[in-house]
């Protein structure tokens, strides 16, 4: 077994060999494609031939909402790595906003995770694993194939997540949470707002999360290198705001236990704006930042400043926007009263 990375000792994916991640097949995956193509399909010509503005603006708040609590707060920086901690309902909340995105139910998106992030901490991994093919090639595998590996390792997902049943519930039904909110939006405004709301919504979250996920393994800028691994994360800049600050991949890369993804000043980070505005709430505790995670012997800073800030935990509203803190601050002022 070749040797691994300290910090792979505690992970969820456990191989007897490295090379268990190379070898394997990418194969068409006919319920993924349906998925996909068919909400693509609806969504761009049921919502042009029931194109409104209020539809539109649906779209806006429903993507934001899902990408933000859904997806970010829930399902990566809670399920999948436990950044920080909140009462059981809430944590219920932004998991099944997370399955709302459309990619997957939450402990196979976390398997997901997992392998991948496995994989790409190592020396080599598959191509699909990596983003590592060209740009169609890559669209193509991501949005309508699967890795049929030859020896696929174990992923170990803990045992309180397994038999949760509420966890368990929306795995098995994934798909099917899409017709609640169908429904709701058919009775508030029709088709359009059918189309919009869930058709064009779930299309962007899952062609929104490949295309990121794309150019944050090939394209942008880095402040840390991780010696060893097949793959660097890249920040993607200007797009923090559509991403709710998951394109700060490079940053991730290097502590991805942090709740907080934006680093440096400018790095701008919704996801963490949320979860300070909670905290002061008083529903988050407990958050995980750089300055609090083991140190990475394989870790290489590109930039002593930012190596600095992470070493030392930040403060929990530092690097907020001014107008943001400034928000938070009468927000929470008012939840005294």
């Amino acid at each position: 077994m070749n040797k691994l990375p300290a910090s792979l000792d505690g992970h969820r994916v456990k191989a007897a060999h490295t090379g268990r991640v190379c070898a394997g097949t990418v194969r068409y995956a006919p319920v993924k494609s349906i998925w996909f193509l068919g909400m693509a399909a609806a969504g761009i010509m049921g919502g042009l031939l029931h194109f409104s503005w209020a539809a539109f603006l649906l779209f806006l708040c429903t993507t934001a909402i899902v990408l933000l609590f859904g997806h970010s707060l829930g399902s990566h920086r809670k399920l999948i790595h436990n950044s920080y901690q909140c009462p059981k309902w809430l944590e219920y909340v932004f998991v099944y906003l997370g399955v709302q995105v459309g990619l997957a139910g939450p402990i196979g998106l976390l398997r997901q995770h997992e392998l991948r992030d496995y994989a790409q901490r190592l020396e080599n991994c598959h191509d699909y694993l990596r983003h590592g093919r060209s740009f169609w090639l890559d669209a193509w595998w991501q949005l309508n194939c699967e890795l049929h590996l030859d020896a696929p390792p174990d992923v170990q997902v803990e045992p309180d997540i397994l038999k949760d049943r509420f966890f368990v519930f929306l795995e098995r039904t994934w798909m099917a949470q899409q017709l609640p909110v169908a429904i709701l939006f058919y009775l508030w405004g029709g088709w359009a707002f059918v189309f919009w709301g869930v058709c064009a919504r779930v299309t962007a979250g899952v062609f929104g999360h490949w295309l990121i996920g794309y150019f944050a393994h090939n394209h942008g800028t880095m402040h840390f290198h991780i010696n060893g691994a097949a793959v660097q994360g890249k920040n993607i800049r200007f797009t923090s705001l559509l991403t709710m600050g998951e394109c700060w991949h490079n940053n991730h890369h290097a502590f991805p236990g942090s709740a907080r993804l934006g680093h440096a000043p400018g790095e701008w980070d919704p996801g963490w704006w949320a979860l300070s505005l909670l905290r002061r709430a008083g529903l988050i505790w407990e958050l995980r930042l750089p300055g609090d995670l083991p140190q990475r012997p394989e870790l290489v800073t590109l930039d002593e400043e930012i190596i600095t800030r992470c070493r030392v935990p930040f403060k929990q509203d530092g690097m907020m926007p001014a107008w943001a803190l400034g928000f938070t601050s009468r927000i929470c002022n008012f939840c005294r009263h």
